[in-house]
C-alpha cells in the first residue's frame, strides 16, 4: 500500500469515532424528544377550564368542598320527578339556561352569582315547600330556569361542548361566591334588557330594598335584539284582557310615569291600571310602552324586556365588552352589595350538607 494511501487511511480511521459521537450527540438532541413526544400527539389538549391547570391545590381542595356542600332538590316539570343536583352543577345549567352562552365571560361570572345568591336566599328562608316530592324548586321561571345536561345537549347539539366549557369556567371561577347586603344574600332580581334604566324594586314589586335602585344603563338598546317590541290589539281583545267596555268612540289614554320611564299608572277611560298589570295582562315585553289607536286597532310599542328590577343581562354583557369584571358589574347593579362566599353568608347551609 502506497504510504500516502496509509495515511489517508489512517487519518479516516481516526476521523470516524469523531462522526460517530456527533451523530449520537444529534440523535440525543432531535431524536429522543420526537419519540417522546410522537405516542401523545393524539391526545386531547388540556381544557382551559382543566382546574388542575388554572387553580393552586389549596383553592382546588377548598372548591371540592364548596361543591359538595349541599345539593338542590329540582321538580321537573315536564317529568314530574324530583332532581338532586349538587349545587355548583345546577348554578352551571341555571346559567346556561337564563343566559346565552355567547355572552363575555365576565358577564356570565356575574349571571353565576345572581344564580348562586337566589338558591342559597331561597334554602336559607324560613318559606316551606309546597312542592311534590319534597322539592326545594322548580325548573320554570317560578324560581330560575334550570335544564338537564340532556336538555341541553338537545338544545345545542354540535356546540355544547365548547357551550358548556365556556359556562363551566365562568361558573367554576366564581366557585362558591354570592351577592350579600349587610352579610345576608340579596334577592338577586335579572331582566333580559332594559329600557335605558333599570326600575326601583317598590315601583314594580312591593317592597323597597336598598340595593335595587334605578340606575342607566345605556349598553341595551346597541346590545339587545329585543330592546323594541309592538304588538297590536283589537278593540275587543283590550276589553277582553283589561276587563273593561270600550265604546265604539276612540278612548282618552293617560300614561302616569316612573323615572325610569316604565308606565307607574294606565288610564283608559274611566279605569286605572299600574304599568304591571298592563304588561302582564297584554303579554307585553316591558311596562315602558306606548299607545296608538289605528282603526280600532292598539298599537302597543315597547322599549326592553322584563320587569326591569336589578342586573339587565344585555347590560352587563355591554359592560363586559367594555372592560368590566364580574365584580364591578355587580356592584353597579346592585348597588351597596359585596360579593361574599356561601360559608361566611350562610354557614348553617354548607353545614347542613357537610
Amino acid at each position: 500500500m502506497p504510504k500516502r494511501w496509509k495515511n489517508r487511511t489512517q487519518s479516516k480511521i481516526q476521523k470516524k469515532p469523531i462522526i460517530i459521537t456527533l451523530l449520537s450527540i444529534c440523535f440525543m438532541m432531535l431524536g429522543l424528544p420526537m419519540l417522546i413526544v410522537l405516542p401523545f400527539e393524539n391526545d386531547p389538549p388540556v381544557s382551559y377550564t382543566d382546574e388542575s391547570a388554572s387553580v393552586p391545590t389549596n383553592q382546588k381542595v377548598e372548591a371540592k368542598s364548596l361543591e359538595s356542600a349541599f345539593s338542590v332538590e329540582v321538580f321537573r316539570s315536564k317529568e314530574n320527578t324530583t332532581e338532586d343536583v349538587p349545587v355548583e352543577e345546577y348554578v352551571t345549567r341555571v346559567v346556561a339556561s337564563e343566559m346565552p352562552s355567547e355572552f363575555e365571560m365576565e358577564a356570565l361570572k356575574a349571571q353565576a352569582l345572581a344564580a348562586r345568591t337566589y338558591i342559597v336566599r331561597f334554602l336559607i328562608s324560613d318559606t316551606d315547600s309546597k312542592l311534590p316530592n319534597g322539592a326545594d324548586v322548580t325548573d320554570t321561571v317560578e324560581h330560575q330556569v334550570y335544564k338537564s345536561d340532556e336538555e341541553l345537549r338537545t338544545a345545542w347539539g354540535q356546540e355544547y361542548h365548547n357551550k358548556m366549557e365556556k359556562i363551566k369556567t365562568a361558573v367554576s371561577q366564581t366557585q362558591g361566591q354570592i351577592i350579600t347586603y349587610n352579610d345576608a344574600p340579596i334577592t338577586p332580581a335579572f331582566f333580559s334588557t332594559s329600557n335605558g334604566y333599570t326600575e326601583n324594586a317598590e315601583k314594580y314589586w312591593e317592597n323597597e330594598l336598598p340595593y335595587l335602585k334605578s340606575v342607566e344603563s345605556p349598553w341595551d338598546e346597541s346590545e339587545s335584539p329585543k330592546f323594541y317590541d309592538q304588538k297590536i290589539f283589537t278593540k275587543q281583545q283590550v276589553n277582553e284582557k283589561l276587563g273593561i267596555a270600550l265604546g265604539s268612540a276612540s278612548p282618552e289614554i293617560k300614561l302616569k310615569r316612573t323615572k325610569s320611564q316604565r308606565v307607574e299608572e294606565m288610564v283608559i277611560e274611566s279605569e286605572s291600571f299600574s304599568g304591571r298589570e298592563v304588561r302582564e295582562k297584554l303579554g307585553l315585553q316591558s311596562s315602558d310602552f306606548t299607545v296608538t289607536e289605528r282603526n280600532d286597532h292598539f298599537v302597543f310599542t315597547t322599549k326592553g324586556y322584563g320587569h326591569g328590577v336589578g342586573m339587565s343581562q344585555y347590560g352587563a354583557n355591554g359592560m363586559a365588552k367594555e372592560g368590566k369584571s364580574y365584580n364591578e358589574i355587580i356592584s353597579y347593579y346592585y348597588k351597596g352589595a359585596e360579593v361574599a362566599t356561601v360559608d361566611q353568608a350562610a354557614p348553617k347551609l354548607v353545614a347542613k350538607g357537610s
